[in-house]
């Protein structure tokens, strides 16, 4: 959709197996030659958001956190005592992200889905019903490690109780083999290629994987041609965290292992390099603007000018619900189009609408190796469609769709959806589920569950306390200087000197 006027063409849209058939002009196809006609004469039609990054994980966390970083929050949104959930509580939980993505105009989403420190099958096969349930266009990967989750942060023995890291350390997670096993099985049923709802590779991030586990990962995404993605130099931290680890940078360590490939996606990339952006480019792979959730965890603003100047795909998410409170996808571009005016007084610099608007459709289809298929309207695309109310103050006056949509349109104005060529919302209304008696469930799911949900929290206050002070430390590590500025302001950015 381009940045202008004109987009708003009025035309016919004839759907056929699924795909757009034919764009004709408005009036000129009889509804007597469709099987299901609808009258959109007054809604503005838009290609479906494709939210690159959720965690349905934490969706019972909604609401519970406040002003933490996310090494700090990450210590009880993966509490050392989990909470046990029923198949059941499962589905509901991953409900609320589907119905949300809906209602908020993303008809495809990548579920970075942690299983906890136990492995069930029937958790894994409860999210994939309540995405196809939903009618939404799901990927859904597994948020894989192999290392102890302790042992992704460094100056554990000075930070750390002994007795606290030994039992963190002993903590039990499911084997690295299992969760390349259930990938494999996934693939011959949910292959994204094949199937609404897919799965993909998605090792949770370098420093939380054994470099052979990566390479793992990698080989199996190659032989099964699946899309990759992994969390990436997200926060300052991170950057020190890399050196600590490796002697440079995550992304270069990737690089040199091999896993960075053209299907590969690195999560967030917030503090970049510019020999990092260089090397991104080189090897074709995405990264991932998350704005609303790296502003809320005070990790700073990703450099994604920068990104786009190298000929860098950027596609975008929202990121999890345990501090970014929602998976909405227009609220991530809004609140994306105008972050980067914080970092830079030269308005050149600036992001527009439209390159907004594209990170959230075709470069998110892009990441996923689906640029032929969603991310568009055009004839042979694959019919995922959205309708805004024309008859809204958002669009009235209407002078630029793509501009409205990006700065003003929060979902209110959603009237109907289409995912693969079927109608899953008219009139408002979503029609594969009973809205409202699921979500009254999930509800009461959560009032089952907030006993635990408060104990695991009180409990994890050692762990929490112990990574505040890995952070402080890590704040007095400087970094290069190349690395681009992520903080408008204060001690946060890169500092004179420090690791190369």
């Amino acid at each position: 959709m381009p940045d202008s006027r004109s987009a708003a063409r009025p035309a016919d849209l004839v759907i056929r197996d699924g795909r757009i058939a034919a764009i004709e002009p408005a009036g000129t196809v009889p509804s007597s030659a469709a099987d299901i006609a609808v009258d959109a004469s007054r809604l503005l039609l838009a290609p479906g958001l494709v939210n690159g990054h959720l965690h349905s994980w934490d969706h019972y966390l909604k609401g519970c956190l406040e002003n933490l970083t996310m090494e700090v929050a990450m210590a009880l949104i993966r509490p050392r005592r989990p909470v046990q959930i029923t198949p059941r509580q499962m589905y509901l939980r991953t409900m609320i992200g589907a119905i949300e993505s809906l209602r908020t105009g993303a008809t495809t989403l990548v579920d970075d889905l942690s299983l906890g420190q136990t492995f069930s099958r029937d958790h894994v096969d409860a999210a994939f019903q309540a995405y196809e349930d939903a009618g939404v266009r799901a990927l859904v990967g597994f948020s894989m490690i192999d290392r102890a989750v302790v042992d992704s942060y460094p100056y554990l023995d000075d930070c750390f109780p002994a007795d606290l890291l030994a039992e963190l350390r002993a903590l039990p997670r499911p084997q690295a083999e299992t969760l390349l096993d259930l990938v494999t099985d996934l693939a011959g049923s949910h292959h994204p290629a094949s199937s609404r709802v897919g799965v993909l590779v998605a090792p949770s991030a370098p420093h939380r994987c054994t470099d052979d586990f990566l390479r793992r990962c990698r080989r199996l995404a190659d032989d099964l041609a699946l899309p990759v993605m992994t969390h990436c130099q997200e926060t300052r931290m991170q950057i020190v965290t890399g050196h600590e680890f490796y002697g440079k940078s995550m992304v270069a360590h990737m690089a040199e292992i091999g896993f960075i490939k053209p299907d590969t996606t690195l999560i967030h990339g917030v503090w970049l390099s510019k020999r990092d952006i260089a090397l991104i480019a080189d090897l074709g792979a995405t990264v991932q603007y998350n704005p609303w959730s790296n502003a809320i965890i005070g990790a700073g603003i990703a450099p994604v000018r920068a990104c786009l100047d190298a000929g860098i795909n950027v596609s975008m998410g929202t990121d999890g619900v345990g501090l970014p409170f929602g998976v909405n996808m227009l609220n991530a571009m809004g609140v994306g189009a105008v972050l980067p005016n914080l970092a830079s007084p030269d308005m050149k610099q600036w992001l527009t609408a439209a390159e907004i608007l594209r990170a959230s459709t075709e470069g998110g289809a892009t990441a996923l190796g689906m640029g032929s298929e969603i991310g568009r309207i055009a004839i042979g695309m694959k019919a995922d469609l959205v309708g805004y109310r024309l008859d809204s103050t958002t669009f009235t006056p209407l002078n630029d769709p793509v501009r409205q949509i990006v700065y003003s349109e929060r979902g209110s104005n959603i009237a109907l959806v289409v995912v693969d060529g079927r109608i899953v919302m008219r009139d408002g209304r979503l029609t594969t589920i009973d809205e409202t008696a699921i979500l009254r469930e999930a509800q009461s799911a959560h009032a089952e569950l907030i006993d635990q949900l408060t104990s695991s929290q009180v409990d994890t206050a050692p762990f929490k306390h112990a990574i505040e002070a890995v952070y402080l430390k890590s704040l007095s590590c400087p970094i290069a200087h190349d690395y681009y500025a992520a903080m408008v302001t204060g001690n946060n950015i890169a500092a004179t000197g420090g690791v190369p």
